[in-house]
């Protein structure tokens, strides 16, 4: 694909981070890599940065000289160590719609980056992450490592009942926009940065993908494990006290807000949720309207639905996973319910009155109300049910 130069906009799709500290050995075979690969593979336009965070090796003269070189590639120099902070200043600078990182090692398979990155260009989610711990991710890593991060993840669901994978995957994206909103938030400025900004996501209702990947454990990482894990302890109690007191959240997002290609998006799956929904409901009434009879037929087929229709809707139009909120948003779903049941009930009482009998025209003008009902439960799914 033309990078964002070749195509005369100036503005990348995707802007991708990669934080580097005394990386001068690897840095430049990494690069050229990733670079190859958007240009032969990578159907968005895109743009990477090097932000090398304070290194005292030669990372900074060929992080410049790649710069020079290749196409679309900047660097960034910062007088401070610390991932995070690297990724706060680069990402806050970019003009690019959507922003990513990647460790300088690749240890991610980048066919992974257009599955991250997708959700969040067409507005189906906020925030993307890679995730080591799904159950058809494809990992070679050594046991130690295994166990700690899966002990770190456990932890992380222990005290802060989160409802994301995997924090510490150097895979991640996001929307410009949100991290704009969200950045302001979080304290970190290192390791314990990753995790902090899905918290924080998640506390403020943003919508979290995440794609299984491909993953091949760095044997040259210079990670200092014990340190690492004992900042990250901290930090989790650091956000645990945080949430207690109620400091993880920004100010409401006004009802409807989001980008058009959100809002088009979901239209577009509920729509097609609702269709299946429809006919699911039809072909129940059909078959429970001769044993039950046509009321007890309704509500039964409208309970069904229901509770499919809001776990469907929950999970692929609005991008909601975990367990945070989901008791009042099925709550909230089911209570919807009582929205379709009104209007078929109607529709049933004036078939009575008007003397219709027919089968055919029952089951027609039950799905007609069904449908009909559809348009205010959208509103009120995005303006109160899942709303942030």
């Amino acid at each position: 694909m033309s990078t964002a130069t070749a195509t005369g906009t100036g503005v990348a799709t995707v802007e991708i981070v990669v934080p580097v500290y005394n990386e001068a050995a690897g840095l430049e075979a990494s690069i050229v890599r990733l670079h190859a690969y958007l240009v032969e593979r990578f159907p968005l336009t895109w743009s990477i940065t090097i932000a090398d965070n304070a290194s005292t090796d030669g990372t900074w003269a060929v992080a410049r000289a790649l710069a020079a070189r290749l196409p679309d590639v900047r660097a960034i120099h910062l007088g401070a160590k610390g991932r995070g902070r690297a990724l706060r200043v680069a990402w806050l600078e970019s003009r690019s719609p959507v922003v990513a990182y990647m460790d300088v090692d690749l240890s991610t398979d980048l066919d992974a980056l257009l599955p991250l990155v997708a959700p969040l260009v067409s507005g189906h989610s906020d925030v993307a992450i890679g995730t080591r711990l799904a159950a058809d991710a494809r990992i070679v890593r050594g046991p130690k490592r295994e166990l700690i991060s899966r002990t770190y993840n456990l932890l992380l669901k222990a005290t802060l009942h989160n409802g994301f994978s995997d924090a510490q995957c150097g895979f991640k994206a996001v929307r410009t926009d949100v991290a704009r909103t969200l950045l302001p938030l979080v304290e970190d400025n290192e390791w314990f940065f990753d995790t902090e900004l899905l918290v924080v996501a998640e506390r403020n209702g943003f919508r979290i993908h995440e794609v299984p990947v491909d993953w091949v454990d760095d044997p040259d990482s210079r990670v200092d494990v014990v340190r690492t894990a004992s900042a990250d302890l901290r930090g989790i109690w650091r956000m645990a006290r945080r949430i207690a007191s109620g400091r993880t959240t920004v100010a409401a997002r006004p009802v409807g807000a989001g980008t058009d290609a959100e809002l088009s998006g979901q239209l577009a799956r509920f729509a097609s949720i609702g269709v299946v929904s429809t006919l699911l409901f039809a072909t129940l009434v059909a078959l429970l309207a001769g044993p039950l009879g046509w009321l007890l037929a309704d509500l039964v087929a409208l309970g069904a639905c229901s509770v499919a229709n809001t776990a469907a809707n929950r999970r692929l139009t609005f991008s909601l996973q975990g367990r945070a909120g989901r008791t009042r948003q099925y709550a909230g779903g089911m209570a919807l319910a009582a929205l379709p049941v009104g209007l078929t009930l109607l529709a049933l009482s004036g078939l009575e009155v008007s003397g219709v009998g027919a089968s055919a025209a029952r089951v027609a003008v039950l799905a007609a109300a069904s449908a009909a009902a559809a348009a205010g439960r959208f509103v009120a799914l995005r303006r109160w049910v899942f709303r942030p």
